[in-house]
Formats: structure tokens, sequence, C-alpha cells
């Protein structure tokens, strides 16, 4: 990947993976979303949710969506485990399960997919898995799996080995190709 892919690459994906862990966090979270996104009350709708107390585990399930503020997450199942006060693990499933925010009021709405979205807080690190993809405003990168650093903002995307063929893909549109080139930051880099 050219330097001017990577550096796109990892513009594109921070707001998107701090998006995931204001999701995960929920309300105390700081995130790189609309100002007032954190300050928002969350509504969580499914066909079923159930919390064990002694597992201290909650699954919401069937058409569940999370909404906060411009978050939305689509899953058929959300688990959140509460090892500590907070969230300690995130999953939400589907087929795919779907994230989507407006990172700023400026900026385009990020949207991000996988069969599973995973957040763990210990590692500060966010994991879609199966058919992984992040978009904004045109620029997509899509893999089997992604995994976002969130401390060290180091983004992995990985294609499925046992499959043929398998690659991870980056389409960076002519605009933001233009932007990064005009910003400093050459192809050929």
């Amino acid at each position: 990947m050219t330097r001017c892919g990577l550096v796109h690459y990892k513009r594109l994906l921070k707001p998107a993976f701090g998006a995931l862990l204001s999701m995960a966090v929920l309300p105390a979270a700081q995130t790189l979303a609309l100002p007032d996104d954190r300050d928002q009350p969350i509504h969580i709708t499914a066909d079923k949710a159930v919390r064990d107390e002694k597992k201290r585990v909650t699954v919401y399930s069937g058409n569940v969506q999370l909404v906060q503020g411009s978050l939305e997450l689509e899953a058929q199942t959300l688990t959140i485990y509460h090892t500590t006060e907070n969230a300690d693990k995130i999953i939400a499933e589907g087929q795919p399960a779907k994230m989507r925010q407006q990172p700023e009021v400026d900026k385009a709405i990020i949207n991000a997919d996988g069969a599973i979205i995973t957040y763990y807080k210990n590692e500060n690190r966010v994991h879609l898995q199966t058919n992984a993809s992040v978009e904004q405003d045109g620029a997509v990168v899509n893999g089997d799996s992604i995994d976002y650093l969130i401390d060290k903002q180091l983004i992995t995307a990985t294609s499925d080995k046992s499959q043929e063929g398998d690659k991870v893909i980056v389409v960076i549109p002519p605009s933001v190709q233009q932007k990064e080139t005009d910003s400093g930051a050459t192809e050929s880099e």
C-alpha cells in the first residue's frame, strides 16, 4: 500500500473506531463523534433482553437497535459483559452487524459492518470480523478482519488466508487522493 493510501486508511478508520468505543463505554465515552452524542440517552430495542446478574452479562437478541445521538448500531444479538462497573467487552453479531455514525458536524457518515463487531475495553481494541468493511465519503476498507488498537492508532486489515484469492481491498476516491497530494503526501511515498 502506498504511504498516501496508508495515511488515508488511518484517517478513515480512526473516527469509526472512536464511534464504536463510544458505544462500548456508553454514556461516559469521550469520542470523536458529534459533540453531544455522548450526552444523549442510549436507546436499545430488541425482541428479547436477558440480564444474568451472576455472570454479569446482558444479551439483547432479535432485531437489536442501539441509538445514541448520531450513533446507530443494528445487530441480531448484542452481548454486554460487565466484569467491572463499565462494559468490559461488547459483541454485536449479525448478517452483518452494522454501525453508522457522523463523526463531526462537517464530516461524512461512517458506515462499518461485519458478522461480528467486538470491543475489548482492557485492550482498548475494536475488532470487525468476517466480511468486515468500513466506509466514509467513498473511501472503503474491506477485509476478513479489521483491528484497531485505539491507543496506538494502529489499524490492521487482513484477508482470510483459507480462502484462495481473498485480499484486503482499499478504495480511495480521487477527491481524497487529490487532498492528500495537495497536503504534501505523494503517491510514490
